[in-house]
């Protein structure tokens, strides 16, 4: 049994994020599922309410210490466990990627969250459409800016090089959500390449929502 515990759940595209960077990494950790579907719910209430008062996921515990956010909880792998890295190059390369990696968690992924989904739906009257709508909006904008960045770099397997990095790390989860709410990928053969590509990878395969969806 690890000593590092993960409060996961299998379709959450931040929690997705953080298991692709832990097998990455090689980092072992042991699995605490919280079911956050709607009507389920169980990050809003007790135990994890307490552990996590933010009441989403993922979040890590060590020994009597718990923390939340994935993309903080990627830098605290980075620093704990820097081979392989998920920064590559010189510090310029490794600012395009923060800034790639950004643009998926900071703007496209916040907006998509179940917490605004819900409040679409429960303040504002938003029936599923409209949505379904909001959701693929948001992806299509983001996309088009990443894909014009990734055609900067021709000539590499990924994004940046010849390795995955934190850029794909946010890239491939994000993705997957576009699939779900049937968002046309065409305008995007970059990215769908490198994500293509990425699934193949066994540390992306071994986190994807299919392969560690509950039995």
């Amino acid at each position: 049994m690890s000593e590092l515990k993960l409060y996961d759940y299998w379709r959450s595209s931040a929690s997705y994020r953080l298991r692709i960077a832990m097998n990455w990494k090689g980092v072992e950790y042991d699995t605490l599922p919280v079911n956050i579907a709607p009507g389920e719910d169980e990050q809003l209430k007790e135990p994890y309410r307490a552990l996590n008062p933010q009441m989403r996921v993922p979040a890590i515990a060590l020994n009597d210490r718990i923390s939340n956010q994935s993309m903080a909880i990627i830098e605290w792998l980075e620093e704990t466990y820097p081979e392989p890295p998920l920064f590559i190059g010189d510090a310029w390369r490794r600012l395009e990627i923060r800034a790639f990696a950004d643009t998926i968690a900071c703007d496209i992924h916040p907006l998509n969250n179940l917490s605004v989904l819900s409040k679409l739906r429960e303040s504002f009257g938003a029936d599923q459409e409209a949505i379904n709508e909001w959701y693929r909006s948001w992806i299509v904008n983001g996309f088009t800016a990443l894909e014009a960045i990734a055609l900067r770099h021709p000539g590499s397997d990924f994004l940046f090089g010849d390795q995955p990095t934190l850029a794909e790390v946010c890239l491939v989860p994000q993705v997957s959500n576009a699939r779900r709410y049937d968002v046309d990928l065409t305008p995007f053969p970059k990215l769908s390449e490198v994500d293509a590509r990425c699934r193949e990878v066994p540390a992306f395969a071994k986190a994807a929502p299919d392969a560690v969806k509950p039995g």
